[in-house]
């Protein structure tokens, strides 16, 4: 693959934690742990292609509907999870920043998110990592309307993007879907216009390093004409 046809960025939606849980015969949130480890294997792939961001859809606005007992699990393994990140080798290349509606967390957990990203901002990185919590697209296109009308901003697209949680990280040139569904569930409406899409029907916590690489050499052959 040719050095030019690296992604700047790249798009996870990390779906059938689940359900490998119930097809391996254990408990749901081993699959959620199976599931963050294999989102520290897929950092280092990141890392070894030389893409410089890359975007993880962890939990979504519509997933606060779980069970309280798998929510509270969840937002444990969460920050267990960037906070390990970053002590892993090669964890000191990656800078981790939080994408989503942080208001919806408790406040420890708040502060606990913005000491994450200020300490991985710290020194020299190579990868940004953005891992999307408390995020739906269209909670986050209200979010920069609304911001809008208060700044009594002129709307174009580069001044909304600008508004958009998003607005440092660049619009994901690939968005993969593990898990077997063909849908993108309210991730990056807005940015994901001219993203090649790659659905998988692959667990996440199965998907593998060699189906990564096909998708990274299908996207080097693909033409991206973006309407020209």
């Amino acid at each position: 693959m040719k050095e030019t046809n690296t992604p700047l960025c790249v798009g996870f939606i990390m779906d059938g934690n689940r359900r490998f849980a119930k097809q391996e015969g254990i408990d749901t949130l081993l699959g959620h742990v199976a599931g963050k480890e294999k989102l520290f294997e897929v950092v280092k792939w990141i890392q070894e292609a030389g893409i410089p961001h890359a975007v993880f859809y962890a939990f979504s606005t519509e997933n606060w509907q779980r069970s309280q007992n798998e929510v509270d699990a969840l937002m444990g393994l969460f920050i267990s999870a960037t906070s390990e990140l970053r002590a892993k080798p090669g964890g000191q290349g990656v800078r981790i920043k939080i994408l989503g509606r942080k208001t919806d967390f408790a406040p420890a957990l708040q502060a606990e998110m913005e000491k994450l990203e200020q300490e991985s901002a710290e020194g020299d990185y190579e990868t940004t990592i953005w891992v999307a919590l408390s995020y739906g697209g269209r909670v986050e296109i209200v979010a920069a309307v609304n911001e809008a009308i208060v700044r009594n901003v002129a709307v174009t697209e580069e001044s909304f993007s600008e508004l958009l949680w998003s607005a440092t990280m660049p619009d994901p040139d690939i968005i993969i879907r593990t898990g077997g569904d063909i849908r993108l569930s309210n991730f990056l409406p807005w940015q994901s216009v001219y993203s090649e899409l790659f659905f998988s029907d692959t667990y996440w916590p199965a998907f593998t390093k060699e189906e990564f690489t096909r998708i990274l050499n299908d996207y080097a052959i693909r033409q991206r004409r973006k309407g020209k």
